[in-house]
């Protein structure tokens, strides 16, 4: 079992794209959150989002064994890892969950959706939310992902870290284990 939550923090004003707020990551063995730290690991939540949802869609859809995600102006991470039962998901203190690809999908897809109702539809972030929400989508039904792995090719990359720097992309793959 996983569940992810999205919140915006309060008293920000009127709702935009570039709100902070919060991440909670729940699992049979325990929670990672966002909120509560020092220094402050809030985030820009929209962008955050959007950026787990290209993240987790990429690593899904390929061959990578470790998707490192760090969510956009934060230090809060989570470490996804494909192994022989399925998926695991970790925080900087260890598991807190075990699951499955499409188990992973739909719970990140229906949290992201709940807090994309508050996104103005104006809103200059609501164009990158939107394309995020509909590729993601894509995913759920997908019938290769329901053993939740991949098998590796000799020379594979079996890791890849991805970071988002002034709006580029930056894919760092490496032969990880």
């Amino acid at each position: 079992m996983i569940t992810f939550q999205f919140t915006v923090r309060p008293d920000q004003g009127a709702p935009h794209g570039f709100d902070m707020g919060d991440m909670v990551v729940t699992g049979d063995f325990g929670t990672v959150d966002s909120a509560g730290h020092v220094p402050d690991q809030g985030m820009m939540i929209y962008l955050s989002v959007v950026q787990l949802l290209d993240d987790l869609r990429e690593f899904l859809a390929g061959d990578a064994r470790v998707l490192s995600y760090i969510g956009s102006d934060t230090s809060f991470n989570l470490v996804v890892r494909r192994n022989k039962e399925g998926m695991s998901v970790a925080g900087k203190n260890g598991v807190i969950a075990r699951t499955t690809a499409p188990e992973l999908t739909s719970t990140v897809l229906h949290a992201a959706e709940d807090l994309g109702r508050s996104l103005p539809p104006e809103d200059s972030v609501r164009f990158d939310w939107e394309n995020a929400i509909t590729d993601f989508r894509l995913l759920v039904p997908d019938a290769n992902l329901t053993t939740g792995r991949r098998e590796s090719k000799p020379g594979t990359p079996r890791h890849i870290s991805i970071s988002r720097h002034h709006g580029t992309r930056v894919a760092r793959r490496g032969s990880g284990s």
